[in-house]
């Protein structure tokens, strides 16, 4: 029976076209979204392939988790997953984009009374003196596999480091493009794939927006021309959920930005509109601090560190479109389907394997999994607020 019912489970969620990025919101006021944890590490992870793999870019990992080198982090090295967001403060319409959190979402068009979506993944953005625009556009333009016109101001800043490009590049794997691109109503812009997934998360582009070649094909495939893209620069952000106030800091845009390094006007312009009080004396540290770090990771209201439940393991796989799909069916193979956690706060096919009861059983299990589905997992801690 319990078998019959996790293959439907299984089979309904495939059905679903959407990944394991997308949130579905509990209510229109709702703005937190996801969770943090903390995954193990093996020998052979950088906290580039761990963040990929959770739909997280370069600068996310490293601010995250300063204590650790980003190429060689170590063996059974405890890694912060900031997977909670705060959902931007704007209308909930199209594509936004946060340009220092270096994130988009993406609200897909309601179902009838389904309950709001929203798809989130990482970017890579214009670097210094070549900013990706802020404003309100729309897609305009849709090509698969399309070939790249360098315009001649790059061309020329290519060829003064003695990289000389040729005027088209066609389509291929060494396209900067890459399988997917959707012009901007400003047509210099683009939102597209790459061919150098590192620059994900990091400010390299000459004003494009790049995303993680799985993750544009995810996007493409929802996105219609004509839909709005709203992209803003909100450093500071604050929401409430359950109750709860949670607090995120990004580091601004120097360009985009004309306050002064700490000042904690706008924070405390973000709580006001997310709860209509302002911090209490007892509190105001804590914001104050947060908002000098401004290492992106959203936090509760004076919860400094997550709290972890660290008398119980589990397996991870991260939040690509795959992964669910794959770990319910290595699952069944190994007929594990009695260890499926029912997860609270999880993105719509998020798949977490336990409990197990030490690292050692959570880690025999990892490398079960990970052979029968192809794919990397990690043992990993879970915060409270998942059960």
């Amino acid at each position: 029976m319990i078998s019959r019912l996790f293959i439907g489970l299984a089979s309904g969620l495939l059905m679903l076209p959407v990944g394991a990025t997308t949130f579905e919101l509990a209510d229109e006021e709702a703005r937190v979204i996801g969770h943090n944890l903390i995954v193990y590490s093996r020998h052979e992870d950088t906290l580039l392939d761990i963040g990929r793999k959770f739909d997280l870019g370069y600068t996310d990992m490293v601010e995250a988790n300063p204590n650790l080198d980003p190429w060689l982090p170590g063996d059974n090295q405890p890694v912060l997953i900031p997977n909670r967001f705060i959902i931007p403060d704007a209308p909930r319409k199209g594509v936004v984009i946060n340009i220092p959190e270096m994130r988009l979402y993406y609200f897909l068009p309601k179902q009838g009374d389904q309950l709001q979506r929203v798809v989130t993944h990482p970017i890579g953005i214009g670097r210094e003196g070549r900013d990706t625009p802020l404003g309100k556009l729309s897609i305009i333009q849709k090509r698969e596999n399309p070939s790249w016109t360098p315009p001649e101001s790059v061309r020329k800043e290519h060829a003064a480091q003695g990289d000389i490009l040729p005027a088209v590049v066609p389509p291929g794997p060494d396209n900067p493009l890459g399988t997917r691109a959707m012009r901007l109503s400003n047509p210099s812009y683009l939102i597209h794939g790459t061919a150098k997934p590192y620059g994900v998360g990091l400010r390299v582009s000459s004003g494009c927006i790049r995303l993680y070649p799985e993750d544009i094909e995810h996007l493409y495939s929802l996105v219609s021309l004509n839909t709005q893209v709203n992209i803003l620069h909100q450093p500071y952000k604050a929401a409430v959920a359950n109750g709860k106030l949670f607090l995120e800091a990004q580091k601004p845009i120097p360009e985009m930005y004309d306050g002064v390094s700490g000042n904690m006007t706008p924070m405390v312009m973000a709580v006001l509109d997310a709860q209509d009080s302002v911090l209490s004396e007892q509190d105001w540290p804590f914001a104050e601090e947060i908002v000098m770090t401004s290492d992106g990771v959203v936090k509760q209201l004076n919860q400094q560190e997550e709290k972890i439940v660290d008398n119980v393991w589990f397996v991870h796989g991260g939040l690509k479109l795959e992964t669910g799909a794959k770990m319910r069916k290595a699952l069944e193979a190994l007929n594990m389907q009695d260890k499926f956690w029912p997860l609270q706060n999880k993105a719509v096919d998020e798949v977490v394997v336990g409990p197990f009861d030490t690292l050692e059983a959570a880690r025999e299990a990892a490398d079960k999994i990970s052979a029968a589905a192809g794919i990397p997992v990690w043992p990993a801690h879970l915060s409270e607020e998942m059960f």
